[in-house]
């Protein structure tokens, strides 16, 4: 009942309109079958045996589909209803948006016109018809079917004529999609189990062929290019990865080493509470017998109060200073490095006047000799086990040594004299050096060169040379210790720089590792005679010129503690090479001017040998 209700439902259909429609659908199912011939791949073509074993029936290749149309027989199944197979997503060249949209026009006609068709057949109001109908629409599609078979035989062997689309004219290969890999991958196996698609495999291919042949992965210019790439990131890596290596192996050496050159804090409080009582001690013995040292003060320096003290707390530097208002200095050599101190202006009394020379120029050599000797006297009444060492030559330090009961180690203590200058401004040959401005601010170098310096009686070469009246023994030199121990204190650019909550650098474990090197060289006997002229001070100076050129915290980073280090130890080695290390404050002042040549040269290359075998030194 359902049946004749839907046919009943159509109108009656002419035979001239019933051939029309069949034409209409022949040519449809010709141009669909054309068109999806060729999306078909030469994969199809090698999976016919398997197609053919199969009851249900499935989409063969165009090989298949020639030879059985070929069957006579095959004719009489074209009165059913063609039903269109559901594609295989085998094929590796998508249709384009337009050829997308002309497949989807044609198979709606095409399933119209069997629709119709179908229903025709079944119209039982005009059985002749009907049947004339389907006789004429078996013999229309019969000949249409032969035709397009026929083409397709010829185009075996001739060019296809088809558009050209953007992808022929750019015939260079291009990458394929994860899906076209696994769809060429899937054929490629098909192939290989196919006897007959081995056996096409040796034959020539054609070249006017829709599809091309698709080569091996190994053999297309693109993958190998690929491959190239491969190789040479891989050498890359490699090459980085030995590079880091050593970076790693001589960062933990670095790290160990720095390990071992911290100081315990029992060790450091007991050596700092017999430092601080005798140096009470000695303040007030000179205070009660010096009238020039009423006004006497203490300044901390040196390696301990700066926290870069290694190994052991074994030396304190002590300053003792005597404050002066206005003072005169003028150069005493060409290097700007000691100067001549005469007072001016100053009142009829001073407590300094007993040292003056004519000209008002203060004789260090005298005020050393007293000061020398209340040291000694101010000692020799305390509970200590203390011995006054000699004094060397050109050093204006009193030399204290201590044995501590505790533990039966031995310190040593410099008691140094002073003179401390207020001055509004520092003077004239240091505007060009403290370049402090882009690793600490501008601010912060104003502020510092507002505070006082000092002067050191302390000259070079012998004491009974003279200049301009004014013998050697009686020289000064600038001191900007104190400068020094505030911009280690505020070494980082960021004010939180190696606190709790800020980033830590590793400025001063690098000036540990290079005071350490030039310490271990030195107590090496055979080695020991070439490093006389060098000391502690031109590594903390080193240091200081390289953070002001390279400021940024960053640059200084904990975590690059072996690349920094061995930037630090580059710069050492370039001021040695040219045998000219500049003073930070005052440029004009060559502080490797009294080191040889020969000299120089040992401590580079020594320095570029432990760096090529990652120091063994520090084992």
């Amino acid at each position: 009942m359902n049946g004749q209700r839907r046919l009943s439902s159509f109108p009656a259909t002419s035979p001239e309109q019933t051939k029309a429609k069949a034409e209409t659908k022949a040519d449809a199912n010709g141009k669909s079958k054309e068109k999806r011939d060729h999306q078909i791949t030469d994969s199809e073509d090698q999976s016919q045996e398997r197609a053919e074993d199969k009851s249900a029936p499935k989409r063969g290749s165009r090989k298949q589909r020639t030879e059985k149309d070929k069957d006579p027989n095959d004719c009489e199944s074209e009165d059913k209803p063609h039903k269109t197979p559901a594609p295989k997503r085998t094929t590796i060249h998508r249709p384009s948006k337009k050829q997308k949209d002309l497949s989807q026009s044609q198979e709606i006609s095409e399933g119209k016109c069997e629709e119709n068709c179908a229903s025709t057949s079944r119209r039982a109001s005009v059985p002749n018809n009907a049947n004339n109908v389907d006789g004429n629409d078996k013999q229309d599609r019969a000949k249409s079917k032969q035709q397009i078979k026929k083409n397709d035989c010829e185009s075996e062997g001739k060019p296809q004529q088809t558009a050209k689309s953007k992808s022929d004219e750019k015939p260079a290969p291009k990458r394929l999609s994860k899906k076209q890999r696994d769809a060429l991958s899937f054929d490629k196996e098909a192939a290989l189990e196919s006897p007959q698609s081995k056996s096409e495999a040796k034959s020539t291919k054609n070249p006017g062929s829709a599809t091309e042949t698709v080569f091996p992965e190994d053999a297309s210019p693109a993958v190998s290019a690929r491959s190239s790439d491969r190789q040479k990131k891989s050498a890359k890596k490699a090459t980085a990865t030995r590079g880091q290596s050593v970076d790693d192996t001589l960062g933990k050496v670095l790290k160990a080493t720095i390990d071992k050159l911290k100081i315990k804090k029992s060790e450091r409080s007991n050596a700092s509470s017999y430092v601080n009582n005798i140096t009470d001690k000695v303040i007030t013995h000179l205070k009660q017998n010096l009238t020039w040292c009423e006004h006497i003060e203490r300044l901390r320096t040196g390696s301990y109060y700066e926290n870069l003290k290694i190994c052991e707390p074994d030396e304190f530097d002590v300053m003792l200073t005597i404050p002066v208002e206005r003072v005169d200095i003028q150069k005493f050599d060409t290097a700007g490095a000691f100067y001549s101190v005469a007072l001016k202006r100053h009142s009829k009394k001073h407590a300094l006047d007993r040292f003056l020379k004519e000209d008002k120029t203060i004789q260090a050599s005298e005020m050393l000799i007293e000061f020398r000797d209340a040291v000694k006297e101010a000692v020799e009444k305390l509970p200590y086990q203390i011995n006054v060492q000699r004094k060397k030559p050109r050093c204006p330090a009193v030399t204290l040594e201590v044995k501590m009961k505790e533990n039966g180690k031995t310190i040593y203590i410099d008691f140094v004299l002073g003179l401390k200058v207020h001055c509004a401004s520092w003077p004239d040959f240091t505007k060009d050096g403290f370049e402090i401005e882009n690793w600490l601010g501008k601010k912060e170098k104003d502020n510092m060169k507002r505070q006082p310096f000092y002067l050191v009686p302390k000259y070079e070469g012998k004491g009974n040379a003279e200049h301009d009246g004014l013998v050697a023994k009686d020289a000064w030199r600038i001191s900007f210790s104190h400068v020094e121990k505030e911009i280690l204190k505020r070494h980082g650019q960021s004010k939180t720089c190696c606190e709790v909550v800020g980033q830590k650098c590793c400025r001063k474990e690098c000036l540990k590792l290079l005071k350490y090197l030039l310490q271990q060289l030195e107590e090496d006997e055979s080695k020991s005679s070439k490093m006389a002229s060098f000391c502690s001070y031109h590594a903390k100076t080193t240091l200081l010129h390289a953070c002001a050129t390279r400021g940024t915290d960053s640059e200084w980073a904990d975590s690059q503690l072996a690349d920094c280090f061995k930037q630090l130890l580059g710069d050492f080695v370039q001021h040695l090479r040219k045998r000219h290390l500049p003073n930070f404050f005052i440029p004009s002042h060559n502080l490797l001017q009294q080191a040889s040549p020969s000299s120089c040269d040992f401590l580079a290359n020594e320095i570029e040998f432990q760096l090529d075998k990652r120091f063994p030194i520090f084992s």
